[in-house]
């Protein structure tokens, strides 16, 4: 195997452990605190920052409309509407605008 292909591996493994640990560490517990319960549904929304802030920086024209376009239908539409919208503005976008 490739080296690539092991970095590939390992990094899978890695990501399942670190979930996995996850669930095994909560499920010791009965009933979770409740300012650890924001915290984890705070992580989403983290995760998805990280995600946009980035494209948001080096953004072209094309991928700053669709960033626009799915930020407005997440004030009204629930996660598949932001992400089909903003997918759709996306390919639309870069087929008209370069």
């Amino acid at each position: 195997m490739s080296e690539i292909g092991w970095i590939v591996l390992a990094a899978a493994v890695m990501t399942y452990l670190t979930r996995a640990g996850g669930h095994l560490v909560l499920s010791r517990f009965r009933r979770i605190h409740p300012r650890v319960e924001a915290g984890l549904n705070a992580v989403p929304a983290a995760v998805f920052t990280t995600l946009v802030a980035p494209a948001a920086m080096n953004a072209t024209p094309a991928e700053a409309l669709a960033l626009v376009v799915a930020a407005l239908l997440g004030l009204r539409g629930g996660m598949f509407s932001v992400f089909l919208g903003g997918g759709l503005v996306l390919i639309a976008g870069r087929y008209l605008l370069g």
